[in-house]
């Protein structure tokens, strides 16, 4: 049984790096992977429990004779529901940040964005979406962040081509914004939420090595583009019947939303709560801020219109459904005892994290960059604030540009602008595979 749960992650990890060929949703194949391993260990619940955790099924036990109902009890409430707490915790962080996000750009306070596009210079436009994503990616997750550009960047510039090399530096700068910080990617978060790294440690470490593995492709990219690009301006400030916020009061919720998700790691430092108890408290006041700014429109219930495209919305539940499948199937790999195995066979050779970071980089530009991750988390315990945690993080994030494939920013690129993974590679590819090395290096010797 051991053996097909190992199998059935291994089936998955290969579907999840072909999905641009065999158009299977990653998230579907995650779920499904994630949902048939736990019932398949549940099926052999005994033999997995006296193996694993032995000493704590004879205190749950207390005496009594041991059942078939007894052990998926144990299991249901003392194996399982862990997994899933972890899980839960990752994907409602990730749903209130996405409902932030929902309430501010209903409210046009991302308005800015798109006056800052105003220029018929090439150059000027490709750093200012680099500059405006990787921002808004570090306090943002990185889907979301890449989405909202990359729909913002098609209704600027009509020409496809040019599409191509804005929507590829929007990626890049989304990804490697997203890994600067534990909120903004889902693979931060998870060595955060388990008390692997501290918020500050892990963004001053990662900070050179991101902003080389961001500037050094974009500039290359860039030299690509002609003096002037066919820009296309958007009528602004855009009215609906969705809000009628003046200047100040999307100042103040823009504050109340992205200054409350830069507050979230303090947050967490004071009270020791799960950080997406932050994320909450901040969509609370948000969503008050926002009930007392447009009480009329919603006393009138004139609030009818969405400016989230729904290509957004999709995206972001798809990402947190992979989240939650990703987490329970390799966690019921855990429980399975094949991870303990592994750490003692191959132990030695996780301690050459400069080896480590490679190896999860290279797959990481195939499969997918969170599943790489947790993976190669789950394979190591390494103290708080070890270079491990780091590495891979940091590995993984910039193998995912490598492709284009490894991420699911990448992958709501190429559906969206029908990129092919060959001229992805040749004209960014070799770039980023090249600014990955340094950025390793000046990680590895920091």
């Amino acid at each position: 049984m051991t053996l097909i749960i190992v199998f059935i992650l291994l089936l998955c990890y290969f579907l999840i790096a072909t999905e641009n060929i065999t158009n299977i949703n990653k998230a579907a194949t995650a779920i499904f992977a994630g949902t048939v391993g736990w019932v398949l260990y549940i099926c052999y619940g005994t033999n997995f429990v006296m193996s694993q955790h032995p000493d704590e099924y004879i205190d749950f036990l207390a005496g009594a004779s041991p059942t078939s109902l007894a052990v998926k009890e144990y299991i249901a409430n003392n194996v399982f529901l862990t997994y899933v707490g972890r899980a839960s915790e990752v994907v409602t962080f990730l749903l209130a940040t996405m409902t932030i996000v929902e309430i501010l750009n209903n409210n046009g306070c991302f308005d800015f964005i798109t006056q800052l596009l105003k220029t018929r210079s090439s150059k000027k436009m490709l750093w200012t979406l680099t500059g405006v994503t990787f921002l808004l990616s570090a306090n943002l997750d990185n889907l979301t962040t890449t989405v909202m550009m990359l729909t913002l960047m098609h209704q600027v510039i009509s020409s496809r081509r040019q599409r191509m090399v804005f929507g590829s530096a929007i990626v890049i700068a989304a990804n490697m914004g997203g890994a600067l910080t534990v909120i903004g990617d889902p693979s931060g978060l998870v060595i955060w939420n388990m008390g692997k790294v501290s918020a500050t440690n892990f963004s001053m470490s990662l900070m050179i090595p991101c902003l080389i593995s961001c500037i050094i492709p974009v500039w290359w990219i860039g030299r690509s583009l002609p003096e002037r690009c066919d820009s296309e301006w958007i009528t602004m400030p855009y009215r609906g019947n969705d809000t009628r916020l003046n200047v100040w009061q999307r100042l103040v919720m823009l504050f109340v939303g992205i200054g409350g998700l830069w507050f979230i790691p303090t947050f967490h430092n004071i009270t020791q709560l799960s950080p997406f108890i932050g994320a909450l408290c901040v969509l609370a006041v948000l969503w008050i801020v926002n009930e007392i700014f447009n009480r009329k429109l919603i006393n009138s219930d004139q609030m009818t219109r969405s400016r989230v495209p729904g290509v957004l919305q999709y995206g972001v539940i798809q990402m947190m459904l992979f989240v939650m499948g990703m987490m329970l199937a390799i966690g019921v790999v855990q429980e399975t005892g094949v991870t303990k195995w592994i750490i003692a066979e191959f132990g030695q050779h996780a301690k050459d994290v400069w080896l480590v970071g490679i190896l999860s980089g290279a797959i990481s530009s195939v499969l997918d960059n969170f599943a790489t991750a947790m993976s190669f988390f789950s394979l190591s315990e390494a103290p708080l604030n070890d270079l491990y945690w780091k590495m891979i993080s940091y590995a993984t994030a910039v193998g995912g540009n490598i492709l284009c494939v490894g991420s699911m920013s990448g992958m709501a690129f190429i559906k969206m602008e029908r990129i092919h993974i060959g001229w992805y590679f040749r004209h960014v590819g070799l770039a980023t595979l090249v600014a990955s090395v340094f950025g390793l290096a000046i990680l590895y010797f920091y």
